[in-house]
């Protein structure tokens, strides 16, 4: 069953994505209700990219997974480090990224069933 929603998957991480490097990316994002902290929101979006990139794509290794989060998330504190964004780079956010990245990953790996189809 969950290899006949693959493409839905994938279709939703790539949106996921999508909307992490666009809110990362606006110069004044908009306000958050409950204003939670820079930290928290990168470890949201990690761990969600984490736990849909484990389910859209199962034959990927966890550590290729990872790996490939880790580079999205550098590419986004790149980006933020363009002086006319406004926006603050911080190694430390990536950190935030690839720990919560781990944990999506390891936490849909850990609990689904594995694919039979």
């Amino acid at each position: 069953m969950v290899s006949a929603m693959l493409p839905y998957f994938r279709a939703a991480f790539f949106l996921a994505a999508t909307f992490a490097l666009v809110m990362a990316s606006l110069p004044h994002p908009p306000p958050i209700p409950g204003q939670p902290s820079d930290k928290f929101l990168h470890m949201l979006a990690f761990a969600t990219l984490g736990g849909l990139a484990a389910i859209a794509f199962p034959l990927r290794s966890l550590t290729w997974l990872l790996l490939a989060l880790i580079a999205f998330g550098a590419s986004i504190e790149v980006i933020q480090a363009i002086p006319f964004l406004n926006r603050d780079s911080d190694v430390v956010d990536l950190a935030f990224d690839a720990v919560a990245a781990l944990a999506g990953l390891w936490i849909v790996r850990r609990f689904l069933p594995p694919n039979r189809d």
